[in-house]
């Protein structure tokens, strides 16, 4: 007797693998990078690394990771300062955050997790406890997002800060429901302040991100254009409120207005 023999037909998404999860790793020590890499993505991650902070700020802002790796001290902007932009706004705001260090003090763990790390680890660090923590801090990130993860829109249009309204894709700006009119230059650096509030930016970061196709500038253009950006939205601008200088470092656009 001849029994029909069924074909069972399968779709590629039936056997395809689960999609791998993002980490971020940011430390200006090659091989520290590397070791990360590695173990991390044997864990099953898939890995972006960069040593930069400029570079680390530019990805925080537009790729959603599922854990981050920040070391603390970093060429142009530091692990604390990425970690308050990452919470402040963007795909990261909710991420699992671990910062690496060398500094061991209370003091400095303090500072980390207040800056809003899920997790403080001192250099140097055992690579399987370092992973431990890793699943620790997504597990606890998982139990929390139903109801606490904020939610972000990753392509927002306006930026919003104080008495202020920015509207990057046109490129307009309110103030106090009034259009200023801007320079490229001003725009990208009032664009960047106040979509990072309370992040302090050097001059020479200012001048990467809005200058960097020009030649002949200094840090004294910088100056100017806060100056000319100050008489444009400050309702003071001898006193100013928003634009806020940080004695030997640079600008920020203050926070809590």
């Amino acid at each position: 007797m001849h029994v029909p023999v069924r074909l069972e037909r399968h779709s590629a998404t039936d056997t395809a693998a689960p999609p791998r999860r993002r980490a971020l790793v940011v430390d200006d020590e090659a091989p520290i990078r590397e070791l990360l890499r590695l173990h991390l993505e044997l864990a099953g991650f898939e890995v972006s690394e960069c040593g930069d902070g400029r570079d680390a700020l530019e990805r925080l802002g537009s790729i959603a990771f599922d854990v981050v790796l920040l070391d603390l001290m970093l060429p142009g902007i530091d692990g604390v300062a990425l970690c308050r932009a990452a919470r402040h706004a963007g795909p990261n705001a909710a991420a699992p955050i671990l910062l690496l260090s060398a500094r061991g003090a209370e003091a400095d763990k303090v500072l980390g997790l207040q800056s809003g790390a899920d997790d403080y680890v001192t250099k140097p660090f055992g690579i399987m406890e370092l992973l431990a923590r890793v699943e620790a801090v997504m597990r606890r990130s998982a139990r929390l997002a139903p109801a606490d993860a904020p939610r972000v829109d990753d392509h927002r249009r306006h930026v919003r800060a104080a008495d202020l309204v920015l509207d990057c894709e046109r490129r307009e700006a309110l103030v106090r429901g009034c259009p200023i009119e801007l320079t490229r230059q001003e725009f990208d650096v009032l664009c960047l302040l106040a979509s990072k509030r309370g992040l302090v930016f050097s001059r020479a970061a200012l001048l990467s991100h809005a200058w960097s196709r020009d030649g002949g500038v200094t840090g004294r253009t910088v100056d100017s254009v806060i100056s000319r950006l100050r008489h444009k939205i400050e309702p003071e601008p001898g006193t100013p409120r928003h634009i806020v200088t940080v004695w030997g470092v640079g600008y920020k656009f203050a926070d809590g207005d």
